[in-house]
């Protein structure tokens, strides 16, 4: 069980921080996790909206630990995302917060067929990459860590379902980087659980590496749905190691 300690604000408490809010109430903790909605489902939701270049929020946890699981979706220029990431670290110090950990995605690397870690060279080369590698530097510039998430698979989200009968952009021997729900949630509560000896950024992928057309056609054959096709068959071997957070005692352990 958790103690009087343990205290979490999740900013975008949607497909992935609902559940870990969740998980961690049940455990004990103090939570609050934020959404647009002045309506709440929940007791621990509080509503934090970007309006007139200021935050409204209803935030009052102090010495909490802060996760910002805002979806990619929500990263474009309109959403002001970056404007809300930088006011909420400003709230975030003044309630005294214990750190602040960031959900980004492995989007951040290029897309040239090679292994990268948590050391490869990131280039903002592209529009997709520009705000996420701003709202990581953002985050390391104030003391936070940062967690680069494959693609995220789980309840709602079936790969056999989202896929089925479509034709997909890029080739059919790309190889896929994925990671389920439950797994990034044990990543985040690992990091958390061991902050100081923790790096700055960890991928956080699946070390399963299947092709597109076998991973696919797999899940596809499981919900009994038609299997994409795709626009090319050429060798696309980007992989991106996720192995790295294993060294904080951290393991896999949900098939993707």
């Amino acid at each position: 069980m958790g103690t009087n300690n343990d205290q979490l604000v999740v900013l975008g408490a949607g497909w992935l921080g609902q559940p870990l809010c969740l998980q961690q109430q049940e455990k004990g903790w103090g939570v609050q996790g934020t959404h647009r909605s002045s309506e709440h489902q929940h007791a621990f939701q509080r509503q934090l909206v970007f309006a007139d270049n200021k935050l409204t929020h209803q935030v009052d946890l102090h010495n909490a630990w802060w996760v910002c699981s805002i979806p990619p979706r929500s990263r474009h220029a309109d959403s002001h995302y970056l404007e809300t990431l930088t006011l909420a670290i400003e709230l975030a110090n003044a309630m005294q917060a214990k750190g602040f950990l960031l959900c980004s995605s492995t989007a951040v690397y290029d897309q040239d067929n090679a292994i990268y870690t948590e050391q490869s060279v990131v280039k903002a080369t592209t529009a997709r990459q520009q705000p996420l590698i701003a709202a990581e530097q953002l985050v390391l510039d104030a003391g936070g860590k940062v967690l680069r998430l494959g693609g995220l698979i789980g309840p709602n989200r079936e790969p056999g379902r989202f896929v089925a009968g479509k034709e997909l952009r890029g080739s059919s021997r790309q190889t896929v980087n994925m990671v389920q729900q439950q797994d990034v949630i044990n990543a985040i509560i690992t990091v958390l659980d061991n902050w100081q000896l923790a790096a700055p950024i960890y991928n956080v992928v699946n070390p399963a590496h299947p092709s597109k057309a076998d991973y696919y056609q797999q899940k596809c054959q499981q919900y009994g749905t038609q299997a994409p096709t795709f626009m090319s068959d050429k060798i696309a071997e980007r992989i991106i190691d996720g192995s790295a957070i294993e060294q904080l005692g951290f393991n896999y352990q949900f098939d993707i």
